[in-house]
């Protein structure tokens, strides 16, 4: 789909977190396992010890050969200040708690990663990126019809951006922090669906073990890494979850063989 920067007119629907859902996505055999049905070659693997933990382990994948490979070690993590929730992704239904907004949990469960942000001009990256500017904000209020969208202030006006707690420029609205100064859209309840979690991401860390209220934080050079590896042709998706349910899931999401 097309992702437009914000130089143009309609970045409120363009950075509009349901319209980031790869168009790649075939509609599958159902026999087959859900990674090789979404034809994903990228694999983001988030694996948590348990449900409530708040700190995880990300490892990078690539299908090769008819397998999954490891390419790189495994680094450290901090997801949601609560653990970890079923969130609205490619995956089907499932049993348990599903990703409120406010809980302070992450997401579970597949889900795509298609575009990126941050504060800089350009970033060393092949995925569609757009550089965030004071007027940018996530929008977190339920019942918005904005909600789970960046916008930009400048075209849906102050009312609709007053409420939000996500502005996308934090160095400029809290105090120079840097967290979001490269970072990755988690497509999270692409149907925006008001109250069921909005404005995931995968950003920069305040440090090893500071919880997030819902998105997965890493470092500067973790991130860096992670941006220079993403390859849209390629159709990079990611997973989270508990180890004890990553193991149950192994075969039929066709997930990679892990220690």
């Amino acid at each position: 789909m097309a992702f437009l920067t914000l130089r143009n007119t309609l970045i409120m629907l363009s950075l509009s977190v349901a319209s980031l859902l790869s168009a790649c996505v075939s509609q599958p055999k159902t026999d087959l396992p859900l990674l090789q049905r979404v034809d994903t070659q990228q694999l983001v693997l988030v694996i948590a010890d348990d449900w409530e933990a708040n700190t995880a382990t990300l490892q990078k994948f690539e299908w090769q050969n008819n397998h999954w490979q490891a390419v790189d070690e495994a680094f450290a993590v901090n997801i949601g200040r609560t653990g970890l929730a079923w969130g609205l992704g490619l995956h089907s239904a499932q049993k348990g708690y599903y990703k409120q907004e406010g809980d302070g949990k992450a997401t579970a469960g597949v889900f795509d990663l298609s575009h990126t942000f941050g504060y800089l001009e350009q970033l060393n990256t092949a995925m569609p990126y757009t550089p965030m500017t004071a007027s940018n904000y996530c929008i977190d209020v339920n019942g918005s019809s904005f909600y789970n969208q960046i916008v930009d202030e400048n075209l849906v006006g102050k009312d609709a951006v007053k409420d939000s707690t996500e502005p996308m420029r934090r160095d400029i609205h809290n105090n120079n922090q840097d967290i979001y100064k490269k970072g990755i859209v988690l497509d999270h309840n692409v149907a925006n669906i008001s109250g069921q979690g909005s404005c995931i991401f995968l950003h920069m860390w305040f440090g090893p073990g500071v919880a997030t209220a819902g998105c997965t934080a890493m470092s500067e050079p973790d991130m860096d890494r992670l941006l220079a590896w993403l390859d849209p042709t390629k159709s990079p998706r990611y997973v989270a979850l508990p180890k004890a349910e990553y193991l149950a899931k192994q075969q039929a999401w066709g997930l990679p063989i892990i220690n």
